[in-house]
């Protein structure tokens, strides 16, 4: 079998640490591919410190994994060596389940996470991109555009398909009010999405600290919401808001946003449950949905879409030996927008 080097959690309670581990061997549909970059999403910190209750040690955390074809399987015919490519956060899904829908995969059951989860044989762990190769079904590789960087637009590979999937699924577009709630590695990626299909762009963050840079990447309004005059303000204005904060808020507040049949999306996860009153959906016929990543077509989709308009994500790039301090920073939200290790730095 391979042997692959990266960082690992080994314990909720402990930093990551260098890890030596096999990936399995390819089969004659697998792509191996050289990790360049990998984004560090915030799920990777609740997985990686079991705060969602589920995790398995040793753990390689990263689901936005860019870099290089290094070898093919003989079957593989949607790629060669040298293609850039991305795996996001599956790797593979049931393909003979009565219930399989190639637009809904990964709602359906049968999929398998790149990371903390094992493979179909319900055996072989998943590792992730925080390493220097991994082997993925060629099912579940996706094409970089040629003018898309690897390292910023790793990102889009979990924060840009979240928020895409959504503001295509709820029509955000010309016309539309849309609200963006926070303006952090999800929330930055929702502005540029939003404004790049058309929408009136709004941008709700707990203060204006970041209004320059919101503006700058096509936000058309910024309101601060730690000032109550911004929900009286905005009371019954937009057609959409997605809910990108993992911290626990007032929902209720933000559904009296809403228009009559407006509906707020939630991508965010917050560890505690939050509370929702009925008459919050009750008066204007709103809705409460969420929203998970999206499929693999989706995703392509989402990719080449960020190709015709360059959209990438913001971000700042460090060494395989920062992750702790960059899990930190995260929680602090001290990082415009998403880190993205290089993986250069584990030699």
């Amino acid at each position: 079998m391979p042997i692959a080097k990266g960082y690992a959690a080994t314990d909720a309670s402990k930093p990551l640490t260098p890890f030596t581990f096999e990936r399995r061997n390819p089969n004659e549909d697998d792509v191996v591919i050289s990790v360049q970059y990998c984004g560090v999403c915030h799920s990777d910190i609740h997985q990686a410190r079991n705060e969602w209750g589920n995790s398995r040690y040793p753990m390689v955390p990263g689901h936005e994994v860019a870099g290089v074809v290094t070898a093919v399987g003989s079957k593989v015919t949607k790629f060669k060596v040298g293609d850039r490519v991305g795996v996001g956060c599956f790797v593979n899904s049931c393909t003979t389940c009565a219930t399989r829908d190639l637009d809904y995969e990964h709602y359906m059951p049968g999929v398998v996470q790149t990371y903390n989860d094992v493979e179909a044989d319900g055996e072989t762990p998943t590792y992730g991109g925080y390493s220097d190769s991994i082997v993925v079904k060629e099912g579940y590789v996706l094409s970089f555009p040629d003018n898309i960087p690897l390292d910023a637009g790793a990102p889009l590979l979990c924060a840009g398909i979240t928020l895409y999937s959504p503001l295509r699924h709820w029509k955000a577009g010309p016309g539309k009010k849309v609200a963006i709630v926070g303006m952090g590695g999800l929330g930055h990626m929702g502005v540029k999405l939003a404004h790049a299909m058309g929408a009136d762009v709004t941008v709700l963050s707990q203060t204006l600290s970041k209004k320059e840079d919101g503006l700058k990447i096509g936000a058309d309004h910024y309101y601060a919401t730690s000032d109550a005059e911004t929900f009286t303000k905005l009371a019954g204005t937009f057609d959409l808001i997605i809910m990108t904060v993992g911290i626990a808020v007032d929902w209720n507040a933000y559904l009296g946003l809403l228009k009559f049949d407006g509906s707020m999306v939630v991508v965010g996860a917050p560890e505690h449950p939050v509370p929702v009153h009925a008459f919050s959906l009750i008066p204007g016929r709103r809705s409460l949905s969420g929203s998970m990543i999206g499929s693999i077509k989706e995703t392509q989709e989402m990719l080449d879409f960020c190709g015709e308009h360059n959209i990438v994500s913001e971000i700042e790039k460090i060494s395989i030996q920062q992750i702790n301090e960059a899990y930190e920073r995260v929680l602090k939200s001290d990082v415009r927008y998403r880190f993205v290790i290089d993986i250069a730095s584990l030699a």
